[in-house]
């Protein structure tokens, strides 16, 4: 009887194994084609998911579940941008989980803040990002403004079962139109609509200073 045990328990312990570097050997095998597909994104999110210009998304280091989702709420329309509109619709599923192992396996490059020869200038920029910081540690309950860090982590790297996206490092530009476009209504594809809700309540300069912090976060 201990034998058959035995044998049985190295039966799962074996099986276990192979599943877990069939899984591996799946996701890297997914991950290569992604990186061809995804050459035609150089052009707009840069190298690796790099992006060199503020106004279009570093996609290195996000989360799998959250890039296919937004791929695919591209495609339907959910999301509406004409050129992310036009891309989405020539992927299949398959193409869009690829593509977004590929960007999940990049590391995210760090921003550096530019510096400021005014010694007034220097003063507001560092009062926005303590202000940033505030506001992504602890919200405002008066206002009803959520802390950031109860969906996105104290560092930034967002949730990945709840498909919460990865923030730190992200271009302050795209964050601060991001939020304007939850905050207008324009963007609206996310769970219970809780973004929009959040920014619906935040001014100008609380989104310019959230956006800041976050993009100083690694």
């Amino acid at each position: 009887m201990q034998k058959k045990s035995l044998v049985f328990a190295l039966t799962v312990l074996l099986s276990g194994g192979a599943t877990q570097v069939y899984a591996q050997m799946t996701h890297a095998d997914s991950a290569n084609a992604g990186k061809q597909k995804a050459a035609s994104c150089v052009s707009c999110h840069g190298e690796h998911g790099n992006s060199t210009m503020p106004m279009f998304p570093k996609l290195a280091g996000q989360h799998t579940n959250y890039l296919v989702q937004q791929l695919q709420a591209f495609k339907s329309g959910v999301r509406q941008d004409p050129m992310m509109g036009a891309i989405a619709m020539t992927l299949t599923d398959e193409d869009m989980t690829n593509i977004a192992n590929y960007y999940s396996d990049q590391k995210i490059t760090t921003e550096s803040l530019a510096e400021e020869d005014d010694a007034d200038e220097l003063k507001q920029r560092d009062a926005l990002i303590a202000q940033g910081t505030d506001l992504y540690r602890n919200g405002d309950i008066k206002r009803e403004v959520s802390a950031c860090i109860a969906c996105h982590g104290p560092y930034g790297d967002g949730n990945k079962p709840a498909s919460f996206p990865s923030l730190k490092s992200q271009h302050a530009d795209y964050l601060v139109k991001s939020l304007n476009d939850f905050k207008s209504g324009k963007r609206s594809n996310n769970n219970l609509n809780m973004m929009h809700m959040i920014a619906g309540k935040m001014s100008d300069a609380e989104i310019k200073a959230v956006a800041l912090r976050i993009s100083t976060m690694k």
